[in-house]
């Protein structure tokens, strides 16, 4: 490069000046823009040696190009020099503009520190502008568009040695290296774009091949997922609608999967599950439910849900989980039912007798005592004598109701005679003539005796009223909604169908029954009516002669 002391500057350079800026700016990766700049300083700029030391992310310089001397290059390059001396390196010496010179009467205090560096002794200049081997030249580089036009962040250093023509630069050649340094950093800027665009445009690829290979993964196991799948909105107006689902869901209800999209789980459950299905939380919640089949049938499945997103902050959806429990729940209702019910004649047995008659029946409290604390427990509603509770709100006003949790309160009819009253009527049912019958047929006999008397009674009732066997051959009935001469013509229908011959084997039996009737009011407990009723039938037993409690 000419120096000051020319008067003009060749074309010649100029235009080499501008082919190493072009061959600098159209490098392809970082590595390779790097070496540019650096061949760029010794091509177009006239130096015989330079390299680029760049900022690395721990903020440390490393030697990352050098162009000019082979020996040199392997010796240094890959080198590391610490933040810490470059930032003093370029605190000392003169400021040429963004340059920094350090002539070597002040560069001797460097020659230990940990830059790396490559430089030659030589004899001291012979005139005041003469280069020597230890004067060291650094073009700092910042990233463009820093505050008010300043420079920005460093990004890196050149180092440049041995001008050509012996000398130090002059104004046009200081000039040049700081011109090219700014545009070697916006080269070495957008390279590192370039490479990070690049990174993430590789990162992005591979993510989306792993997206689109999960997505066909969890296509593959919606699809052929051995129970049922179902997507489903989630939120606003449609939410639980139907949006997809698998064949092993289409086959469990026996609906194709169009028609399936027009539905949602609340059309497809059964009327008495719909409270479960919408206490069924949405995310991550699981019900036992019935859905409807396209042939009218319910079937008993396990629905669990959980929430997918579309996108990071696209819309999400339920995916349900739906799994055949049909014969496990068939199962636990036998249990239930064998549980619940006689063994021999199918009737609920003691135990669910009794649970049935409590369910009816609520408890009061019979002193003031007891009254106040329900008051505090409550929320101050009082009770009267009658079991009716009286709920006074913040608000004013008064609400009426009828026991605990508004249970409603079992009545009964007078004693001696009929007032209208309808209440529950217990009716205790102890067989005439039995024990002769496993006397003189046997147990088998017996049994199938018990067996048609049940059949007789169930068949005697109306559709809602219990008919259960306590033990032995002792039956209760319980009918709701009875006064108490409904209750008196029901025992004596009851009675008439029981007496009638019975065959069994080939042989005509009869058995007699006696019936008493108690009544359910709350305040007694279900051991209590039982035994009312009980001792009732008794009474009635002994009323009448011994040669008419069985017929035949």
């Amino acid at each position: 490069m000419e120096t000051e002391s020319e008067p003009y500057v060749r074309l010649a350079t100029l235009r080499q000046l501008h082919e190493v800026m072009a061959d600098m700016n159209t490098a392809r990766s970082l590595a390779d823009t790097l070496q540019t700049v650096a061949e760029g300083v010794v091509k177009g700029l006239g130096y015989e040696l330079a390299c680029v030391n760049l900022v690395r992310p721990d903020s440390d310089l490393v030697v990352a190009a050098f162009a000019g001397n082979a020996a040199a290059e392997a010796l240094i390059t890959g080198r590391v020099g610490s933040r810490e001396s470059w930032e003093r390196r370029l605190s000392m010496g003169e400021h040429w503009g963004d340059l920094v010179f350090i002539p070597h009467t002040e560069g001797w205090v460097l020659d230990d520190d940990d830059v790396p560096q490559w430089y030659t002794d030589g004899p001291a200049p012979r005139f005041e502008d003469e280069w020597h081997p230890s004067d060291r030249l650094f073009a700092p580089m910042y990233t463009p568009g820093g505050p008010g036009g300043s420079c920005g962040e460093l990004i890196g250093v050149l180092s440049v040695d041995r001008p050509r023509n012996g000398r130090r630069p002059g104004a046009w050649g200081r000039e040049a290296l700081q011109m090219y340094a700014f545009q070697a950093a916006i080269a070495i800027s957008n390279a590192r774009l370039r490479a990070n665009m690049q990174r993430a445009l590789v990162r992005l690829e591979r993510e989306q091949q792993a997206l689109r290979a999960s997505e066909e993964s969890f296509r593959q196991a919606f699809e052929y997922a051995p129970s049922g799948m179902a997507i489903a909105e989630m939120g606003g107006d449609q939410h639980g609608r139907i949006l997809r689902t698998n064949d092993a869901l289409c086959r469990l209800l026996g609906r194709p999967a169009s028609a399936m999209r027009r539905y949602s789980f609340s059309d497809l459950v059964h009327p008495e599950d719909i409270g479960t299905l919408l206490r069924t939380s949405a995310e991550g919640g699981r019900a036992e439910l019935r859905l409807g089949r396209r042939d009218g049938t319910y079937l008993w499945v396990s629905l669990r849900n959980s929430v997918v997103a579309d996108a990071a902050d696209g819309p999400r959806f339920l995916l349900t989980h739906v799994e055949d429990i049909e014969e496990r729940k068939r199962r636990e209702l036998q249990l239930a039912h064998r549980a619940s019910h006689d063994s021999l004649t199918g009737l609920p047995n003691s135990a669910e007798l009794r649970t049935r008659l409590s369910s009816r029946l609520c408890h009061r409290p019979t002193h003031p005592g007891a009254l106040e604390s329900l008051d505090a427990a409550y929320g101050h509603p009082a009770f009267d004598a009658n079991g009716h509770g009286f709920d006074f709100r913040p608000g004013g006003g008064v609400e009426v109701f009828d026991g605990f949790d508004h249970h409603v309160h079992t009545a009964a009819p007078a004693n001696d005679h009929d007032d209208g009253t309808k209440g529950l009527a217990v009716l205790f049912c102890d067989l005439d003539g039995f024990k002769s019958i496993n006397d003189r047929f046997g147990h088998n006999a017996g049994d199938a005796v018990l067996i048609e008397v049940a059949r007789r009674l169930s068949r005697g009732v109306r559709d809602g009223d219990t008919v259960a066997r306590l033990g032995g051959d002792e039956f209760v009935v319980l009918a709701d909604g009875l006064g108490r001469a409904d209750a008196q013509d029901l025992a004596v229908r009851l009675r008439s169908e029981i007496i009638q011959p019975i065959r069994i084997d080939g042989r005509a039996m009869r058995v007699g029954a006696s019936f008493g009737i108690g009544w359910a009011h709350c305040g007694m407990t279900a051991d209590e009516v039982l035994k009312s009723a009980d001792e009732r039938m008794y009474v009635e037993k002994r009323s009448r002669p011994k040669q008419h409690r069985r017929a035949g």
